[in-house]
């Protein structure tokens, strides 16, 4: 019979892929059997050459498979677009060949002496991360002297290279205790070092040490590549830039003439602004634009100012400031110049004083819409019983749709000199009232309080209150909202775009206004008030929330900036109150569910510990190590429940800020799960 053959078992069990204890299987069932020795011995002999051809076998399969990742390698060099991205690659496929739990790569810093880690896969520990070597300390100081890789079977009993306090706590702190490491050879010159490393003792076999050093030299040209394209680029662009200057010299001249005259004519006949900018964009063969202050760049719109002439911005923009007594009005913006001439650089700058000239004339027709716009608002704040009805045709003749979400923002400006506005009935512009919550405010359409406030001056402050006023209400107007002089600063009841949020309104609101005051400016956003027509009393309510966030950004030292109660975390709770209608502790609920729901839900779906293994990372310092004694567990699973709890929360679940919300979370939702059993 075929089975009498000594190697028909051995065939089929390779046939099949079968394991290596899988072949002790037909010797033992022929001893079972009381077989004669020379079967026996026939066995055996065909075992040990069925085992050698699977080890063969084995081999090929492994050397096909990392020739494969070399290939896959080689592809994404010669399609190089990412550098981050190859080298991340690398290094994976690195850590999945070898099996090992952990890969990273080094590159050295010459400005700074030392070594930085560059890419990392598989690794937990926060503090390995950020590791920065000196040069020769460490394994990795040792590769990069010698040029050559080093592997240790027990990282910190291994005394062929030099230990530091800051090495071996990162590599503790990751739990690491086999480390390989290749060099990154640039020519002569080491740039850098591609480890493996486990968490366990192991020995690295010499085709695993080559295959990490083939991948290491696949990195240093991903690199070498990428510095030849950044360095190709730039030639590319300086002479780019070079051939533009040598068109555009001769007809220089001929385009200031033609300039003039145009700018002549149509201030004549009356023309707008973008008037200008089409007049100017044809003159000099290019794209202008003007733009509004809050859309301007603001770092070249100061240096403009400043100089008192159109200034580079970017590659191929220019910039001049369209200013008119010291307040900002907005910018021409002269696109697709890598070089301008002189003489093309002082029509670009009388371009933009005629349109500072137009500006104001523009502005005089607009401030009787201005006080129209503060008058309605005046009356949302302060009286509530107003008619529905009459509130919104009044609102629709200022094209306001007030039947749509919008938000309160209360802003104050803090120029230099200038105190904390303080509440008086000083205002020349209005009128005092008492307010829906019962406080009197001094309030009107125009931005006149003159009363003074500590360490200012009263016309320094008035200045500056005319300023804030002035941008708030063109920045209404643009956006068919509300403006109205209050309480020694400005309330705006903008509209809320589908998708935005009160507190990115309101940091886009402090910009904007502080860009067009030119001073820094300090804006409270209310949560989003459904319809102010229908329901005006939220209005008022919404101011108070408002200034109770304006006046939290000053306390905590965040002068000149915008935020929404949301903005502030925990703290946000305390600022904006309960809603009309919600419960009391939703504030608390939303916060846990915003900030680590992702974490909890998963624990409740899969019957997981995440929620726990936080708890004791943070307990422990973010130490891995610390952590899997305190949960008794191996220092794998807590890097594998790590790993999931980054995919949950991002990538920056372990920063300074994001850790301390993340850690006030926990103790939310500990707190008030006890309290609902």
């Amino acid at each position: 019979m075929p089975d009498d053959r000594p190697e028909n078992p051995y065939l089929e069990l390779l046939a099949r892929g079968a394991p290596a204890e899988a072949y002790e299987r037909p010797v033992l069932r022929a001893r079972a059997d009381k077989a004669s020795a020379d079967r026996l011995a026939a066995l055996e002999a065909a075992k040990l050459l069925a085992l050698r051809v699977r080890g063969e076998l084995e081999g090929r399969r492994r050397r096909e498979a990392e020739l494969s990742a070399l290939f896959e390698t080689a592809h994404d060099l010669a399609g190089l677009r990412d550098l981050d991205a190859v080298l991340q690659a690398i290094v994976q496929r690195a850590r999945s060949l070898l099996g090992t739990e952990v890969a990273y790569l080094t590159l050295n810093d010459p400005m700074a002496g030392d070594t930085y880690m560059r890419v990392t896969d598989g690794s937990v520990s926060a503090r390995f991360q950020q590791l920065r070597l000196g040069m020769g300390e460490g394994l990795g100081g040792l590769v990069a002297q010698t040029a050559r890789p080093y592997v240790t079977e027990s990282y910190f009993h291994d005394p062929r290279f030099q230990h530091t306090h800051t090495i071996d706590a990162g590599v503790r702190d990751e739990g690491l205790v086999a480390i390989l490491g290749v060099p990154l050879l640039l020519g002569s010159g080491v740039i850098g070092v591609l480890f493996a490393a486990d968490r366990r003792a192991r020995v690295f076999e010499r085709e695993q040490i080559a295959l990490v050093g083939s991948f290491a030299a696949h990195a240093a040209v991903a690199i070498d590549t990428a510095h030849l394209l950044a360095e190709t680029r730039t030639a590319l662009a300086e002479l780019e830039a070079a051939n533009e200057i040598i068109r555009d010299r001769s007809r220089v001249i001929e385009r200031a003439s033609d300039v003039h005259d145009r700018l002549t004519e149509l201030v004549l006949r009356g023309g707008g602004v973008h008037d200008v900018a089409g007049a100017v964009a044809e003159v000099l063969s290019g794209s202008v634009e003007f733009l509004e202050a809050d859309e301007a760049p603001a770092a070249a719109v100061d240096r403009s100012r400043a100089d008192g002439h159109a200034v580079r911005d970017g590659e191929e923009d220019w910039v001049a400031a369209v200013s008119a007594g010291g307040e900002l009005l907005g910018a021409l913006v002269l696109r697709g110049h890598p070089r301008l001439d002189p003489v093309d650089q002082r029509t670009l700058e009388r371009a933009a004083m005629v349109t500072s000239l137009l500006q104001l004339a523009r502005r005089s027709a607009g401030e009787a819409e201005q006080r129209v716009r503060g008058e309605l608002l005046d009356d949302l704040l302060d009286a509530p019983d107003r008619e529905p009805r009459l509130l919104r045709e009044r609102a629709a003749r200022l094209q306001a749709d007030l039947d749509t979400p919008h938000v309160v923002l209360a802003a104050g400006i803090e120029a230099p000199g200038m105190g904390t506005p303080t509440t008086g009935p000083g205002n020349a512009h209005g009128t005092t009232h008492g307010t829906a919550n019962g406080h009197g405010t001094t309030h009107g359409s125009g931005p006149g309080n003159t009363s003074s406030t500590s360490g200012g001056a009263p016309a320094e402050d008035a200045a500056g209150r005319q300023r804030l006023w002035s941008a708030a209400s063109h920045l209404a107007a643009t956006r068919h909202g509300l403006a109205v002089a209050r309480d020694g600063g400005t309330v705006l009841l903008l509209p809320l775009a589908e998708g935005d949020t009160a507190d990115a309104l309101a940091r886009r609101t402090a910009r904007q206004l502080g860009t067009a005051a030119h001073a820094a400016v300090t804006v409270g956003a209310s949560a989003p008030v459904p319809a102010p027509a229908a329901r005006p009393g939220e209005v008022a309510a919404g101011y108070a929330e408002a200034r109770r966030c304006l006046a939290a950004l000053r306390v905590l030292g965040r002068a000149g900036q915008g935020a929404a109660a949301e903005d502030f975390g925990f703290l946000g709770l305390l600022l904006a109150g309960t809603r009309e209608g919600a419960p009391d502790g939703t504030g608390v609920q939303d916060f846990v569910a915003r900030t680590v729901g992702a974490v909890i839900d998963y624990d409740e779906r899969r019957g997981t510990e995440l929620v726990r293994t936080l708890d004791a990372y943070f307990a422990g310092g973010m130490s891995p190590a610390r952590t899997k004694d305190a949960l008794h567990v191996h220092v794998n699973t807590v890097a594998q429940r790590l790993e999931r709890v980054g995919r949950l929360l991002g990538p920056d679940w372990q920063s300074p800020a994001r850790s301390l919300e993340i850690q006030l979370a926990l103790r939310l939702h500990r707190l008030t799960s006890a309290m609902g059993h």
